[in-house]
């Protein structure tokens, strides 16, 4: 697309509703990416912070405590610490 081209609001709306699928599809390969290379990974199952290795193999860390409780829909203000 060239520079001086101009988006038009549908096309945008519809950009930017791509943006989730892409956001999960880079977390998910950089999931295998680190497991590959022999890295471990912290997730959250089943409400405890887990650590999975390469092999499989999980190990419990803690219970994971929610930082915010959040309602559905609702909107959580974001500050930048620099």
């Amino acid at each position: 697309m060239k520079a001086d081209q101009v988006l038009s609001d549908d096309l945008v709306s519809r950009l930017e509703g791509k943006i989730p699928a892409m956001a999960e599809g880079a977390i998910n390969t950089a999931y295998i990416n680190a497991l590959a290379a022999g890295r471990s990974v912290m997730e959250v199952m089943d409400g405890k912070l887990v650590e999975t290795t390469a092999d499989g193999k999980h190990k419990v860390i803690r219970v994971a405590k929610p930082k915010h409780k959040v309602t559905l829909g609702g909107i959580i203000k974001v500050h930048r610490c620099l």
